[in-house]
């Protein structure tokens, strides 16, 4: 496992197979981490277990070489996540992505009321997957339709919302903290939230905190990563 805790990455074998802990930043897709990943090591075999949206941060598993085989693995561990729901606007894509929409009043909503809907999503429970996601449809990802104003039906999923805990309100935006199974949609969860509440609402910011016992903290951004490996060949040299 090659985290924070690793300075030295001359003993790693990336090409038979490692383990990787990255926090991804802001504005960049998972697959881009994976071809930076490769820019930077040269190993061409390197896969995520669990994607981010774009405009989430927090940790990625990457596996390299023959670990790439343990990927369901990491992808079948509990999730942890940070962030915002924001009250009184919604957009097609849950978050802000596209464009907000519809202002309603949240004057009415305190935090007796957000735990009473917190309740309603605690344990298992069906969600079903959203337009702007990189699930497929006939070999085409679905937010590509979504793009072109096309709507395609999907089928529910089951989930389980092992713990939701609302931190702290300050109006609109509700502070949580959500520890979820796999396959779980948290702009999903933002939406249907703001629809039980009848305020409507959207994923303002996402953070994710951990994998099964694996920490953000523990993580490389990329910038930190590329910087100990590339020390390695100054070292060699």
């Amino acid at each position: 496992m090659i985290s924070k805790a690793t300075n030295d990455l001359s003993t790693f074998d990336f090409t038979n197979g490692e383990v990787i802990l990255i926090d991804k930043d802001e504005g960049i897709s998972s697959f881009s981490i994976v071809h930076k990943l490769r820019k930077i090591t040269g190993i061409k075999k390197i896969g995520h277990a669990g994607t981010l949206d774009p405009k989430a941060t927090g940790l990625l598993i990457l596996c390299t070489g023959k670990k790439t085989k343990e990927i369901s693995k990491f992808q079948d561990l509990k999730k942890v996540y940070s962030g915002i729901i924001s009250l009184g606007k919604t957009s097609p894509s849950m978050d802000l992505e596209t464009e907000l929409s519809e202002v309603k009043q949240t004057d009415f909503v305190n935090l007796e009321i957000l735990n009473e809907t917190r309740n309603l999503f605690l344990g298992k429970i069906l969600q079903l997957p959203p337009m702007y996601s990189a699930l497929k449809h006939k070999g085409k990802a679905l937010y590509k339709y979504a793009r072109k104003g096309i709507e395609v039906e999907r089928n529910p999923r089951e989930v389980d919302i092992f713990d939701f805990t609302i931190e702290k309100y300050i109006e609109p935006d509700v502070y949580f903290r959500i520890t979820c199974s796999k396959g779980t949609y948290i702009r999903v969860i933002a939406d249907d939230f703001g629809k039980k509440l009848g305020t409507g609402g959207y994923l303002k910011k996402l953070r994710r905190e951990a994998i099964g016992q694996f920490d953000v903290e523990s993580a490389f951004t990329i910038k930190e990563f590329e910087k100990v490996f590339n020390s390695i060949s100054v070292d060699e040299e």
